[in-house]
């Protein structure tokens, strides 16, 4: 069960003006589930994005990277689950492109106009017939009265899981001026999640004008404030992708910069869509049974307070301790110690376990009791804090536990 997370209500998700969505059920996955999501954004649009900086990256990132490089106005995307078309070679990269130029030529676009995206197994060839067969039905859905609704949201949020129990969305609206911004957005991912970049698959859009010089950068600033800072199990995947897209239909003057009050404000609700989605990644982590935020702090630099926090999120050891409550803290210290901090003096660490006092100066605190540990580390949500006593900089990561379901889930994915 995921951890304190529920299905969004489609009640609760918002349309965007601007942007119409098509779900269809191609065949491409095994089961008999939704699989083919096409996202339609009206003339004048723009987006920025982030990939998998993974060495490997799928042949639709490869793709996604050529024709945003081409610096066209995309018009639409096309998402596939249960095919990741990555460790295919050439023909994945042809099987790409040729599904973006069958999408362009049902619009009557250019073909870099469109970006593909594919999740799923990989090192398996992508089935194209069955993909472009699907794709007439995805765009009627997206052609029909309910493709501009914000239930459709949640239909795109189903249509493009894996491994998820559960679909993630969220709509949130902010005041710029006297125009009022919708923002919703989409993820997937439950496994091979940590930072570089750590969404799988996320989408957010919103009908606010912002100048298309802008949108690379919001996507990154985005993508540092969220998802590179969740992590599940340390792996990167191939096909890790975050699409911003704005339409520009909200009437706001342009943003131009990330400064003054409006960008702020829409900077963020923005970023509480985007969090609210990695948070998700993790609470519906494959097989989790608790959320972990490590906070790092009195470190001289954002960079080394997160080195520590990673070896602590990413630690198997660390993971499963608070799977099993076992309230074995020097894995933690260990990890600390690990994290490549060569000057590092641990008289100065302090470790405290929600609101126990564990490590005080290097050393296991006088007053600290197992139990008092043990009760912690029995919850379903755990801070962990680390303080270096080196300076002033603090950061934050989200992780979760390793449990047996971890394991069965990974060892029969492709059953």
């Amino acid at each position: 069960m995921p951890v304190n997370f529920t299905a969004p209500n489609p009640q609760d998700l918002l349309p965007v003006a601007g942007v119409r969505i098509g779900v269809a059920e191609a065949g491409i996955r095994k089961a008999r589930r939704k699989d083919l999501t096409v996202f339609l954004l009206d003339e004048g649009s723009v987006v920025g994005a982030v990939f998998t900086r993974n060495r490997y990256a799928a042949a639709p990132v490869q793709v996604c990277r050529e024709h945003l490089s081409a610096d066209a106005r995309v018009r639409a995307l096309v998402v596939n689950t249960g095919n990741a078309n990555a460790g295919t070679g050439e023909p994945g990269l042809q099987h790409a492109r040729q599904t973006a130029s069958a999408l362009a030529l049902a619009l009557g676009v250019r073909h870099e106009q469109v970006l593909p995206f594919s999740t799923g197994v990989i090192m398996e060839p992508l089935p194209m017939d069955r993909l472009l067969a699907g794709l007439p039905a995805a765009l009627a859905d997206a052609a029909s009265p309910e493709g501009a609704t914000g239930a459709q949201w949640l239909k795109a949020a189903e249509g493009i899981m894996t491994t998820d129990t559960l679909p993630k969305a969220i709509s949130r609206r902010v005041q710029l001026g006297d125009r009022l911004v919708t923002i919703s957005g989409i993820a997937k991912g439950a496994g091979m999640i940590r930072p570089n970049m750590a969404t799988m698959l996320g989408y957010i859009a919103t009908d606010a004008a912002i100048d298309a010089a802008l949108m690379d950068t919001l996507a990154r600033r985005l993508a540092d404030l969220s998802f590179n800072r969740v992590t599940v199990d340390g792996d990167t995947s191939t096909n890790d992708s975050f699409v911003v897209m704005a339409t520009g239909q909200a009437g706001n003057e342009p943003l131009r910069s990330l400064d003054g009050s409006q960008a702020q404000a829409l900077l963020a609700g923005l970023t509480e869509v985007a969090r609210h989605l990695a948070h998700a990644l993790v609470r519906d982590g494959e097989g989790a049974t608790k959320f972990i935020t490590v906070q790092v702090e009195g470190g001289r630099s954002a960079d080394e307070c997160l080195r520590v926090a990673y070896a602590v999120a990413h630690s198997p050891l660390v993971k499963t301790a608070f799977f099993a409550s076992d309230p074995n803290l020097g894995r933690i210290l260990a990890a600390v110690g690990y994290a490549g901090i060569d000057d590092l003096d641990v008289s100065r660490i302090d470790l405290h376990l929600g609101d126990v006092h564990v490590v005080q100066a290097g050393g296991r605190h006088p007053a600290y009791r197992e139990e008092d540990g043990q009760r912690v580390m029995k919850e379903a949500e755990i801070l962990v804090r680390i303080g270096l006593g080196r300076g002033d900089c603090v950061e934050t990561v989200w992780t979760c536990d390793f449990s047996h379901d971890y394991v069965t889930i990974n060892a029969d994915y492709r059953s």
